[in-house]
């Protein structure tokens, strides 16, 4: 699959053509297995994005998933939040993510 442009840190330029499949492209691409409950993590901060207008810090994203912080960052390796908008096609997190 071609993958839409991407900026230098692997975000699409242009949110617009996000799809499903582009988004387990990009993670496919970068080396990054996207189990099902990132999926639904990636997914769920769409639906935030969406109806809120922005992208969450983690702390209220943790709240409303209604899991723990600590379990997020073990199931990621990382800051949750950077990976979450990268594959979801959500803008950059900003702050301490």
């Amino acid at each position: 699959m071609q993958l839409p442009e991407r900026d230098g840190d692997g975000y699409l330029t242009n949110m617009n053509l996000w799809t499903p499949e582009i988004g387990r492209a990009m993670a496919e691409a970068d080396g990054v297995e996207l189990t099902d409950e990132k999926w639904n993590q990636i997914m769920k901060a769409r639906e935030y994005y969406e109806e809120f207008g922005s992208v969450p810090p983690i702390r209220k994203f943790s709240k409303y998933l209604e899991v723990d912080q600590k379990e997020m960052f073990k199931l990621w390796l990382t800051g949750p939040m950077k990976p979450i908008t990268k594959y979801g096609g959500l803008p950059k997190p900003t702050g301490c993510v």
